[in-house]
């Protein structure tokens, strides 16, 4: 089974996205750590991000390895995050990381995250979740995370936003199978229970 879960950034995606995988006993795939991997691998190689996202090795889960080097804190820095923006709007990475990631996808239980799983990566899926949430809440949780001022966080996620809305991906609105989640006045255990309910359906429906 395939749980996808998309939604713009700060909605909660990678958050409820482990938590669901925890409770169910399936496996977490990170798309967005996957870009992170490729803008980190790009800048050190300087090299074409296209080129790097057809030759490294990426595995993602607890630990996020680049060619068997653990990296999960080096792409969690701003200057990663800008980059990741910047090469998922390459199509050759997004077609490179998207064939990757359909190959993982294809055997076992799996809660994948990321902008837009549900429209392109996991067409499929066996449950579709859209995760959004207030500006201000999605920036108040980004700030928290990052240790960032709010309003410098709430700028840029609006600049970020208003690019994602005008790139050539369906990463602002969600599939049209989608369950959409407000996330904005729940608790992480009330959202997790939602989708788990979600998966036990579709189980029991034959998925």
């Amino acid at each position: 089974m395939v749980i996808a879960i998309d939604g713009p950034a700060g909605a909660g995606k990678s958050t409820v996205s482990r938590a669901v995988a925890e409770r169910l006993g399936f496996t977490y795939l990170d798309t967005g750590a996957m870009y992170r991997a490729v803008a980190l691998a790009s800048a050190e190689r300087d090299a074409a991000p296209a080129e790097v996202a057809e030759e490294i090795d990426i595995e993602v889960g607890d630990q996020v390895l680049l060619d068997g080097r653990d990296v999960t804190a080096e792409i969690r820095t701003p200057a990663v995050s800008e980059g990741a923006s910047q090469v998922a709007r390459d199509p050759g990475v997004r077609a490179a990381l998207v064939r990757k990631q359909q190959a993982l996808l294809e055997t076992g239980d799996w809660v994948a995250e990321g902008r837009d799983i549900a429209t392109v990566v996991a067409p499929d899926a066996h449950v579709k979740v859209f995760l959004f949430a207030s500006p201000e809440a999605r920036a108040k949780r980004r700030a928290e995370e990052l240790g960032a001022p709010y309003e410098q966080v709430l700028a840029e996620q609006r600049e970020r936003d208003r690019r994602d809305a005008t790139a050539e991906r369906s990463i602002t609105e969600p599939a049209a199978d989608a369950v959409p989640v407000d996330t904005t006045g729940l608790s992480l255990d009330e959202v997790v229970d939602q989708i788990v309910v979600l998966a036990v359906e579709a189980k029991e429906i034959g998925a």
